[in-house]
């Protein structure tokens, strides 16, 4: 297992600064943001350009991670593969596919990414939508050696009423994707809040794991017999306000990471534990982000071997 992080918590740096300071600071991997443009919501970045991406960039790419001794866990674009503008959502795909044919030329084996929601339909009608048209996704990757990895986040900003956006949130759903041919990038973050034991979760899995995201979250129980599961509703600024829980780096929320890394080893995974910041308390600037990087290693890499 190595550690390594989601670089989309510093869109303002280029990649080969973020790959010198993780270096310097003990991480092994990163898994790289592959967003076309930034600005449509919080931690999402442009550190590879995979629509102007040939033999001569992945070479820069690969020169850059054999300078610092750093291996390149995946590519990131976390998108509504099911967004309700039609057209919107042709373009999320061919995003997706311009990831997997970047993956493939930089010998990357996985491109992350959400199942998404049309919030539009019912739970029911989405998964036949998923159903039609997301397999083509899987396919192109597969012939490619690529395999497409999805996050169980929930996504719930993305739904008018705070209701699920990512249709990949608990055990039920990873079943469901798995028989589309979907991998799952593991993140016991969001199983926590849910009420879903992660440790629980994730043992009857570790086979279709091959990548994972460390993100803590801190919960409120007082906060939540006000405004119940679901989260404010009368006093909601935005979609990603629940005013119960929040996200925190590894070691300063509710996470057992103990207990995940050990599951982890138990199960065979030999993957990429990738540190996805979303702390709203080490956020800010590139100093506060960094210090919340530093935080995660000093919890993390004790756990791991090697």
């Amino acid at each position: 297992m190595k550690l390594g992080f989601l670089t989309a918590c510093l869109p303002q740096l280029p990649l080969d600064e973020i790959a010198a300071w993780a270096a310097g600071h003990d991480y092994e991997a990163l898994e790289v943001a592959t967003w076309p443009s930034t600005g449509s919501r919080d931690f999402e970045a442009s550190h590879i350009d995979v629509t102007a991406f040939g033999e001569r960039q992945a070479d820069e790419v690969r020169a850059l991670f054999d300078k610092h001794g750093l291996a390149l866990s995946a590519l990131a674009y976390y998108e509504n593969n099911l967004h309700p503008d039609e057209t919107r959502r042709s373009e999320i795909a061919a995003h997706v596919r311009a990831n997997v044919d970047a993956a493939q030329l930089l010998g990357v084996e996985y491109v992350g990414t959400f199942i998404g929601r049309h919030p539009g339909l019912s739970v029911k009608e989405n998964l036949a939508l998923a159903s039609r048209e997301l397999p083509a996704l899987v396919e192109y990757a597969g012939e490619r050696g690529v395999k497409i990895i999805i996050e169980n986040c929930v996504m719930e900003g993305w739904h008018p009423d705070g209701y699920p956006g990512n249709l990949a949130y608990s055990p039920e759903l990873w079943e469901w994707m798995f028989d589309l041919g979907f991998y799952l990038n593991y993140d016991p973050s969001h199983l926590l809040w849910l009420g879903i034991d992660p440790v629980a979760a994730l043992k009857p899995y570790i086979g279709r794991i091959p990548h994972a995201q460390a993100k803590d979250a801190q919960l409120d129980p007082r906060a939540r017999d006000r405004y119940g599961f679901f989260g404010r509703t009368v006093e909601r600024a935005d979609g990603w306000d629940s005013g119960w829980w929040r996200y925190r780096v590894p070691g300063l929320g509710d996470v057992d990471w103990r207990r995940i890394v050990d599951t982890l080893y138990e199960g065979g995974f030999t993957g990429v534990l990738s540190v996805e910041h979303e702390d709203p308390v080490w956020s800010g600037d590139v100093e506060r982000v960094t210090q919340g990087l530093e935080i995660a290693h000093r919890t993390l890499r004790p756990l791991i071997v090697g």
